[in-house]
């Protein structure tokens, strides 16, 4: 590795060349909450509030024991937050009462 490596830090998602061991691919059907943050991510990018980079920069920031704990759509999802909170277009105290109002719905 290049004497310059050591200035550049590797970034949580940015594994590539690391040792591993080999990816095992398999079909996965995505749950509706996981279809529904896919739609929310094109529909944020549609309206120019949140577009791909913006998104990449999210989970990037995270930082690498986040980025290993959650799944790959809840890492869209608390870094969509996160930058909703940046812009100032939802507060944390808003996300919340809506996560209780949703809580409360009766389930059938």
């Amino acid at each position: 590795m290049p004497e310059t490596y050591q200035f550049v830090k590797r970034l949580p998602n940015d594994i590539g060349g690391l040792q591993a061991d080999a990816v095992q691919q398999t079909d996965h059907v995505l749950l509706p909450w996981e279809k529904r943050c896919h739609a929310l991510a094109d529909v944020l990018d549609f309206h120019k509030i949140i577009n791909t980079e913006e998104k990449r920069r999210g989970v990037e920031a995270l930082g690498a024991d986040l980025v290993g704990k959650l799944s790959y759509y809840e890492r869209w999802i608390v870094a969509f937050a996160n930058i909703l909170f940046e812009k100032r277009i939802l507060s944390p105290t808003d996300l919340a009462l809506k996560m209780d109002e949703v809580a409360a719905r009766p389930r059938d």
